[in-house]
């Protein structure tokens, strides 16, 4: 991920925090080198945003490292973009080609919605989260 949809991978990491109780860091693809990478191994899920747009094969050479250090990849593309790496990927999310980031939001939260039911934890009522709104 890269670019505009940094806030969505921030978003998405958020939710499988509140939700699921999972540690998820969102960051920029390009910043992998600067710490993220120490941690991947085969124990470690990676979700790529990867939209195909003009950094596409910039961050699909970050995918590349992540797959060559064992990690699995989940990656979040349009058809032709999970086609790219579909036989090596963990699990491939197309979604229709877009210019609007916003269409990635969908399935970040789907995704942090089904791993917090997998692991039965109450998606309604989350522990110890509070709307800000309602709390000084």
């Amino acid at each position: 991920m890269r670019g505009q949809n940094l806030p969505l991978a921030l978003e998405g990491a958020l939710k499988l925090k509140e939700i699921s109780y999972i540690h998820a860091e969102g960051y920029a693809a390009g910043e992998m080198k600067h710490g993220p990478i120490a941690l991947i191994d085969e124990a470690v899920p990676v979700i790529v945003l990867a939209p195909h747009d003009d950094l596409f094969e910039k961050t699909l050479g970050n995918v590349e490292e992540v797959m060559a250090r064992g990690g699995r990849v989940v990656m979040i593309s349009d058809a032709a973009g999970v086609a790219r790496l579909e036989d090596r990927l963990a699990f491939g999310i197309a979604v229709p080609r877009c210019d609007q980031p916003l269409l990635y939001a969908i399935p970040t939260q789907l995704l942090a919605y089904h791993v917090a039911v997998l692991k039965g934890t109450d998606v309604d009522q989350p522990r110890n989260l509070a709307k800000s709104v309602t709390v000084e």
